[in-house]
């Protein structure tokens, strides 16, 4: 089965082209900057093209994209309607409806409609690509795989916030987690490694959007993100975990309205706020070599946040068998993995630092051969876990 991966975003459309059985990507690509211009970047057939194209809306960037997979020099089939049976759709927000992925129809659509408001920036972006492929391929069943669904098997009393009961019934305010396809896949993985009955992971989503989830026999127990993406961990311009009382106070100081202070602690603080050079941690872990103190300020804050979080969750656990990192930073930075895991023998965990710096790509363990908790290394692979999920919803259909 040939399932075509699909992630919109307001002025952005990420796409793969995916045998699901044999986990070959046939293409990829992202169409950027969609009804301000227009750009298309795709890799197939070991070509990469880059080009300005004219991309008005949403229903352009798929026509081209289908367009792009039949036609040389990207062609990697014959045919739209014969060759892809398919079509996975990326949703960040599912809230309470969904606990998994589901094959999409009216009711799915209407009650992503309702999560807008939880997710005003991603839900409307995501429904627009699916309206568009249920309009250009009507005969292909169209698959939601959520970023929140992982993190439904969270209990009360992990999920909820202290506030008035009512707010949570009334309004839905209660903590989502993200990252959950990802958290899903490297816990996985890992208990592929460990072969041990129950095991007890922690997983740590390490991008300009990091998250950490504590897994327990398979299923979610707590993640650092919560009603949004900006809870938890100190990320690329997101200020992570803050004093509620900080928003009145900046509102104050800086004239701002609510909505200014979340726009500013979503794309002005983090890493970007702390070091004041940049919100690619690349750039930062430069300027700290070369002595910049903002900088190393910025590496030790998130590195101190990831700890903390850390040692939180082997709590909860109850005991802890693998520490795992991933995305961008996780796999490829080693001086977070280096500083995250610093102090941290009481609890078992040793760091193995030459297999640590040792640069390679796949599945790796880098702890000592003493340490009673594994670190691994592993790399996510989100849409392999969208086009597994669509290949069993749509495959008898």
């Amino acid at each position: 089965m040939l399932v075509l991966i699909l992630n919109a975003g307001s002025s952005s459309l990420k796409f793969q082209l995916m045998n699901h059985a044999t986990h070959d990507v046939f293409a990829r690509g992202v169409a950027e900057r969609i009804g301000v211009d227009g750009r298309l970047a795709i890799e197939s057939n070991g070509t990469k093209t880059k080009k300005d194209v004219n991309l008005p809306t949403h229903k352009e960037a798929i026509e081209l994209v289908l367009e792009s997979l039949v036609t040389k020099p990207h062609k990697v089939i014959d045919s739209v309607e014969k060759d892809i049976d398919a079509i996975g759709h990326r949703v960040v927000h599912g809230g309470e409806y969904f606990s998994k992925s589901v094959i999409i129809d009216e009711n799915v659509i209407t009650k992503l409609e309702r999560l807008v408001p939880l997710a005003p920036l991603h839900n409307p972006a995501h429904i627009m690509g699916i309206k568009i492929c249920m309009d250009l391929m009507k005969e292909k069943p169209n698959v939601a795989v959520f970023d929140t669904a992982f993190h439904q098997t969270m209990d009360p009393s992990t999920y909820l916030y202290a506030v008035p009961y009512e707010d949570y019934k009334k309004f839905a305010l209660r903590k989502y987690g993200f990252h959950g396809t990802s958290h899903h896949f490297v816990s996985k993985e890992a208990n592929k490694l460990l072969k041990k009955d129950n095991p007890k992971v922690i997983v740590c989503h390490l991008g300009n959007g990091s998250s950490i989830c504590a897994v327990k026999d398979g299923k979610s127990i707590d993640t650092s993100m919560g009603l949004t993406p900006l809870e938890g961990l100190i990320m690329g311009t997101r200020s992570g975990d803050i004093d509620p009382a900080a928003i009145s106070y900046l509102m104050e100081k800086k004239q701002m309205s609510a909505q200014d202070v979340v726009n500013y602690l979503n794309k002005k603080s983090g890493l970007l706020g702390v070091s004041g050079i940049s919100s690619d941690l690349r750039e930062v872990i430069e300027a700290s070599i070369n002595g910049d103190e903002r900088a190393i300020l910025a590496i030790d804050m998130i590195c101190n946040r990831i700890k903390k979080y850390i040692c939180a969750y082997a709590g909860m656990l109850g005991g802890l068998d693998a520490i795992c990192f991933t995305a961008g930073v996780g796999e490829n930075a080693s001086i977070i993995r280096e500083k995250a895991c610093e102090n941290l023998n009481f609890m078992g965990i040793e760091l193995d630092n030459e297999k640590n710096e040792k640069r390679q790509t796949g599945k790796r363990e880098i702890n000592t051969n003493k340490s009673k908790v594994k670190i691994f290394v592993i790399p996510t692979n989100e849409e392999f876990v969208i086009a597994n999920d669509t290949y069993n919803l749509a495959k008898d259909l």
